[in-house]
């Protein structure tokens, strides 16, 4: 079983928070027609690339780029300073083909990056730092009040309300992998970065498969997860995940989509690991793109949680888990 420290540790790159995915897709039209029906706000396109911010304060949190072929360009993740990308430049194994710290141009928010590629697979990853934030919008839905049997919190003579409408993006929450080498994926990421096991899985033989990893952030409240792998025959990106303002919206945007002729890939259900309520879609190209509302918030007082991988452990309710889901 992996275990749950590094056998390698570090000074470790500091991670603050997922800050965008970049996508490449040969059908670009269609790309950015479902990211508007998945409630992404377009805000520019910059020679092939066009993108899309959600109501929070990144400057954008999805990049898609017209190509010859569709394929996952990558997550960034924002970098506590300047120190961090430097030193992710010079430290990270020479496998990693690790950048030097350049100046993001043609970019909404500026600022300066790192890129390197996994170590086992070649996947990009990128690191950030310096983007300007953008002003908070309102998503232009309400902080419901709810009636329950013997706690009536609503107001006499006030309704629920709601359009048809598509459920507006707030942010980026996590993305996930498939990756060759468990073992070798986790050794890496856990000893140069400050990702911390929430929850590690493990199959019949008691071997860790599958990692949700936080970032450690001492006492400060993080989301359950931001970053999972699982091993796999041939690297892939499994889906990139992003939060919406409440189940209302959730559920809204998913017969949105639904009317829209779009492919519902698993949900409307609730996670065990993590307790979102999530709902997974395919877009044009086949990727999978997730709505996902109330999850759940630790701190680094919280430990490691081991559990035996089934389906029982992956929703409490919701539809049963594809068959194609996992792969």
């Amino acid at each position: 079983m992996a275990a749950g420290l590094p056998s390698n540790p570090l000074k470790k790159i500091q991670l603050v928070r997922p800050a965008h995915v970049w996508y490449k897709h040969a059908d670009i039209e269609a790309a950015k027609r479902f990211a508007t029906d998945f409630g992404f706000y377009e805000i520019e396109t910059i020679g092939k690339t066009t993108f899309f911010r959600g109501y929070g304060t990144e400057p954008f949190v999805i990049a898609l780029e017209a190509s010859d072929k569709s394929e996952f360009g990558g997550a960034a993740f924002v970098v506590e300073s300047e120190e961090d990308l430097v030193y992710a430049s010079k430290s990270l194994p020479k496998e990693c083909k690790a950048t030097e710290v350049h100046e993001l141009k043609d970019v909404p928010g500026g600022g300066k990056r790192v890129t390197f590629y996994d170590p086992v697979d070649g996947f990009p990853f990128h690191l950030v730092y310096g983007q300007s934030e953008v002003e908070r919008r309102d998503p232009g839905f309400p902080v419901l009040k709810f009636n329950y049997p013997n706690e009536k919190n609503r107001e006499p003579n006030k309704f629920q309300r709601f359009e048809k409408r598509p459920a507006p993006v707030h942010k980026l929450g996590h993305f996930g992998m498939c990756v060759t080498n468990f073992a070798k994926c986790y050794e890496f990421y856990s000893s140069y970065f400050n990702f911390h096991p929430s929850e590690l899985v493990h199959n019949d033989e008691g071997v860790n498969v599958t990692v949700f990893f936080r970032l450690d952030r001492g006492k400060d409240f993080v989301d359950h997860h931001c970053f999972f792998f699982f091993e796999g025959p041939k690297m892939h990106v499994h889906h990139s995940s992003f939060e919406t303002h409440d189940f209302d919206a959730q559920v809204l945007g998913h017969d949105w989509l639904r009317h829209q002729g779009y492919t519902n890939c698993w949900g409307v259900g609730r996670h065990v690991m993590g307790s979102q309520i999530f709902d997974y879609w395919f877009d044009p190209s086949g990727f999978i793109l997730e709505h996902y509302v109330d999850g759940d918030l630790l701190d680094m007082n919280e430990p490691t949680h081991h559990n035996k991988a089934a389906p029982d452990n992956l929703h409490v309710w919701g539809p049963e888990v594809p068959p194609t889901f996992l792969q």
